[in-house]
């Protein structure tokens, strides 16, 4: 990779510090043309957040919630409040604001390597490796030109509502080696087309809004984003005008390297 000239996805990630724990979102155009992603404000927060922690001491988990819709036309702000740094664990707050306002909160938890036993549930279900898919003509709702790039398993749901999960993802591009930017970037992808993968099966096709409320994301084990990662999302539960999404990234050889959890908001048109 050039450090010239990083990959987009990579300066999207150079935020630029106006004092010790405050920082400005890099401005990187052509992003998306409408609502603000998510997974741009999550993984940003992140690395606000990481860089008031020792370079040794990675991120374990982050719970957040999105507060108000954010523009690709206002600059954003990272405010982190460092909570606790313990022998072990560090805790970091951080509040990502447009015009004054706050638009997303995120507590992240990071912890420093520890030996200690290795096991997870059977990996995922046997599917087609990436170079045996078709590129899939995703919607706009998970098409980012940051030099990511898919392989679809599966297109429809038996009920016939379309859902892009489980899908093969990675960076295009070789990526910097330093272990904060992968866990960056798995916030970023970690909120592609969580909404949807929050639908119940059989629940009402049309929707008046459909919107991310919460976020939550564990890193189990350490993953780099420029290797074929699966990503698997199901409905967990359905209520009122909320649905959660349960979601898993597994390396090729079946590792899982992080759980997503999403609600959302999923409010019927009437």
């Amino acid at each position: 990779m050039s450090e010239e000239f990083p990959p987009r996805i990579v300066r999207l990630l150079d935020l630029r510090p106006l004092d010790e724990d405050t920082y400005l979102g890099a401005e990187v155009a052509g992003l998306a043309r409408i609502r603000l992603f998510g997974g741009q404000v999550a993984a940003q927060s992140l690395r606000a957040a990481c860089h008031t922690v020792g370079q040794g001491r990675l991120p374990h988990s982050l719970h957040a919630y999105f507060i108000r819709p954010g523009t690709y036309e206002e600059t954003l702000r990272f405010d982190v409040a460092r909570t606790r740094d313990g022998r072990a664990f560090s805790t970091r707050h951080v509040t990502a604001a447009q015009g004054g306002k706050p638009i997303f909160e995120m507590i992240a938890s990071f912890h420093d390597p520890e030996p200690g036993y290795d096991w997870q549930p059977q990996g995922p279900p046997d599917v087609p490796p990436p170079e045996d898919l078709e590129p899939p003509d995703l919607p706009a709702l998970i098409r980012h030109p940051t030099g990511f790039e898919m392989r679809a398993v599966r297109r429809e749901r038996p009920d016939g509502i379309w859902s892009p999960h489980p899908f093969w993802i990675r960076h295009r591009e070789p990526l910097p080696d330093d272990p904060a930017v992968h866990a960056s970037l798995i916030a970023y992808l970690s909120d592609m087309a969580l909404v949807s993968g929050a639908r119940a099966p059989g629940s009402p096709r049309e929707l008046a809004m459909a919107v991310s409320l919460d976020h939550a994301l564990w890193f189990h084990r350490p993953a780099r984003i420029d290797d074929w990662l699966l990503f698997s999302v199901d409905p967990a539960t359905n209520h009122g005008a909320r649905g959660l999404a349960h979601g898993t990234l597994h390396t090729r050889d079946g590792r899982l390297v992080a759980s997503i959890a999403q609600e959302a908001l999923l409010r019927p048109a009437l």
